[in-house]
């Protein structure tokens, strides 16, 4: 008999919590991230708390399990509901932190993360200052895709006066969020 869909992200998440392998558990986190892709499985994921368990991941030292968990949590805040959640959760935080990662797929998901969960609510905080700062250092990057990312981050996400703030405080200090590795 084949599994269902519920039973079978189940089975994921429970053999997540299970295993001691730390290559299991990027695995089985992989596979969560790629279901999180899938809007049929959004129920099934709220339901079996996955959500809860990548914004857990997004502090592990395992630059692989965050980069599978950032990925899951922009799969899934798509969603409505998912997306109210992780704004709920205080998830914000985790995910800006993220876009201090060496790796980057994550800080390419942390981006396109906090830019779906922009909302008239949130956007103080998902444009803040310390974050657009970061986009503006980003939007110099060496990398075509990340650079890209963060000019419509700037363009459509932040208004004219939040990038001024920005450029003159850069130009007043040399600390900050490093670009990624490529």
């Amino acid at each position: 008999m084949e599994l269902g869909r519920l039973e079978y992200l189940q089975a994921l998440v429970t053999e997540f919590q299970a295993t001691d392998s730390s290559e299991a558990k990027e695995q089985v986190l992989a596979n969560l991230a790629n279901f999180a892709y899938d809007p049929k499985n959004y129920e099934y994921l709220r339901q079996l708390q996955v959500l809860d368990l990548f914004l857990d991941m997004l502090t592990e030292d395992s630059e692989t399990l965050v980069e599978f968990a950032m990925g899951g949590l922009c799969n899934l805040c798509l969603d409505k509901a998912n997306k109210d959640y992780i704004l709920e959760a205080n998830g914000v935080e985790p995910i800006i932190n993220c876009l201090s990662s060496s790796n980057e797929e994550t800080v390419m998901s942390a981006v396109t993360t906090l830019m779906y969960l922009t909302t008239p609510q949130s956007r103080q905080q998902t444009t803040a200052l310390p974050v657009v700062e970061c986009m503006l250092r980003f939007s110099l990057s060496a990398s075509r895709r990340l650079s890209n990312l963060a000019t419509v981050f700037l363009e459509d996400y932040c208004t004219p006066l939040q990038v001024e703030e920005a450029r003159n405080l850069s130009k007043h200090t040399a600390v900050g969020i490093p670009l990624p590795k490529d």
